[in-house]
C-alpha cells in the first residue's frame, strides 16, 4: 500500500509547534525553551488555552541562541546583546534603504525642475540680429526693424 503525502505550507511566523516538536527541531530540552522564554529571548505565540506555539522563526532563533553558547561560548546576556544589537542593525539597516530611496526621489524631481529651468531659458535666450554672438534674453533682444530708442543709446568716447 502506497503512502500518500500531503504537503502544507505555513507562514514563518504562525506559531505551529508545540513546545516538545519546537525543542527537537531545535535540538534542545523543553525546559530551556521555557528558560529562553523566561529570559526575554523568545516568545512563543499561545493558543486559546494557552498552550505555546512555536514558528518556523522561532526554531530558527533557538538555534541562532544555541550556536551562539556553545559554539561562541556566549551567555545568555550576551546572546541578548547579540540579538538586540541585531535588532536595531536591522532597523538601521531599513531606515538608509528608506532615505536612499527618497533622495533618489529627490534626485529625479531635481532633475525634473532643471530640465524644466533649461528649457525656459532656451525659450527666453536669443541670438540678437546684429552685434556680437553672445547670447541675450529674449525680453532684452532688440529688433533689427525698430529705431533704437535715444535713451539706450551710449556714446562712444
Amino acid at each position: 500500500m502506497a503512502r500518500k503525502v500531503t504537503r502544507v505550507e505555513v507562514a514563518t511566523d504562525r506559531g505551529v509547534f508545540m513546545i516538545s516538536v519546537a525543542a527537537q527541531l531545535a535540538h534542545m530540552h523543553p525546559q530551556t525553551l521555557r528558560m529562553y522564554e523566561a529570559r526575554g529571548l523568545i516568545e512563543p505565540q499561545r493558543s486559546p488555552k494557552g498552550t505555546r506555539l512555536y514558528s518556523q522563526e522561532d526554531v530558527e532563533k533557538l538555534r541562532r541562541i544555541q550556536e551562539m553558547t556553545a559554539e561562541l561560548g556566549l551567555n545568555l546576556a550576551g546572546v541578548e546583546r547579540v540579538l538586540r544589537l541585531e535588532e536595531e542593525i536591522e532597523t538601521m539597516h531599513a531606515r538608509i534603504e528608506q532615505i536612499e530611496l527618497e533622495a533618489l526621489q529627490a534626485q529625479v524631481r531635481l532633475a525634473n525642475e532643471l530640465e524644466e529651468v533649461r528649457r525656459s531659458f532656451r525659450a527666453e535666450l536669443t541670438v540678437p540680429y546684429r552685434g556680437g554672438l553672445e547670447l541675450v534674453r529674449a525680453v532684452d533682444a532688440r529688433s533689427p526693424f525698430k529705431p533704437v530708442p535715444e535713451r539706450t543709446v551710449r556714446k562712444r568716447i
